[in-house]
């Protein structure tokens, strides 16, 4: 598989993969079911692994150093600081000062047994310290050479522009799929001005737009219960997106003969989006098992009629609850926060 182009000349596969699914945030996990999907992606050509050093509390590097033992020199290699606690359990903290930069990288190149990151993200913005602190901190570490490239996560685009001032920016790493598109607003236009890449996190919608994830079925530990959109409410008038999303896939399994599923769609919508917008897009969603790893690339032979693109955006348009629990959490609550100021 050929890579594509992020930012800051990373390339990187045109299809990521998502590491947080193989922690126990929506149920239980097999390690060493995990340690076959990561395997089965990276002999599929999906070589954009993606992971934090919260993931697990740690244990997210740990598994995927189980991976690079043999194929580092097969995989491009992300993770991320700044938060403290875990997706499970909660946060306590959020730190961008230049100690815990440094802290968190030595500790996460010794869980994952390797010399260098090649994309490092500060994963949340702490709001204490001003982001040209952060991303100093960070671009010592590329001087230093434990880490290649430099990413931001759910950053506005003031913030963006700050930072790539600092030091190149390869990344910005933003929710963004069928039913979260406030990054469109802000972020994207300013990533694309600077010619930094976008990586959506949950562009399946957390599971949501493969119509797979209803209200009932979430566990007890889950940690969709903390997210507005997944109350039983929503996920009911909700549903409308699904069934758009569906009525696509079936439009394009009887042109083309064969199966095309929801999942698919909704990754062939970012690309298009992407494209539309002018931006290099890399999705990373993340799965448990290795079929849907084979699932998710044949998104990339897919193309969407403007019609078809049109029907998603109306469906779009009508999505209810906010996609985080605390609105500070995310670029688009703080983008609104300065709006009222």
């Amino acid at each position: 598989m050929n890579t594509i182009l992020l930012g800051d000349n990373l390339h990187v596969s045109p299809l990521g993969f998502g590491g947080m699914a193989l922690t126990p945030v929506y149920g239980e996990v097999d390690p060493a079911e995990a340690l076959r999907t990561l395997h089965h992606a990276v002999d599929a050509g999906v070589s954009f692994i993606d992971t934090a050093n919260i993931y697990g509390a740690g244990s997210n590097e740990e598994l995927i150093a189980q991976l690079l033992k043999t194929r580092r020199g097969e995989v491009q290699l992300a993770t991320k600081f700044s938060l403290v606690g875990s997706p499970a359990a909660g946060y306590s903290d959020i730190r961008g000062d230049a100690a815990h930069v440094r802290q968190s990288i030595d500790e996460s190149l010794r869980r994952l047994g390797t010399d260098t990151i090649d994309l490092y993200y500060m994963h949340r913005r702490d709001v204490r310290v001003p982001i040209e602190e952060t991303v100093g901190a960070m671009a010592e570490l590329v001087t230093a050479g434990k880490v290649r490239h430099l990413g931001l996560s759910e950053v506005t685009a003031p913030e963006l522009r700050a930072a790539h001032a600092v030091h190149p920016i390869a990344a910005v790493q933003s929710e963004w799929s069928i039913w979260s598109r406030d990054v469109e607003a802000q972020v994207v236009p300013a990533a694309a001005e600077l010619g930094v890449g976008m990586v959506p996190y949950s562009p399946l919608g957390r599971g949501f737009l493969t119509g797979t994830v209803h209200a009932q079925d979430l566990g007890p530990g889950d940690f969709r219960h903390k997210i507005p959109r997944f109350a039983v409410d929503a996920m009911d008038a909700n549903q409308s997106v699904v069934d758009a999303v569906r009525q696509v896939a079936e439009q394009l399994a009887a042109a083309s003969g064969r199966a095309v599923t929801p999942a698919q769609v909704a990754l062939a919508w970012l690309y298009a989006q992407g494209r539309s917008l002018n931006v290099t897009v890399v999705p990373i969603p993340g799965t448990r098992r290795a079929a849907r790893i084979d699932e998710n690339l044949g998104a990339l032979a897919l193309e969407l009629a403007p019609a078809q693109l049109e029907v998603l955006g109306r469906a779009a348009a009508r999505v209810v609850g906010f996609r985080a629990r605390d609105r500070s959490w995310v670029s688009v609550g703080r983008e609104q926060q300065d709006g009222d100021a």
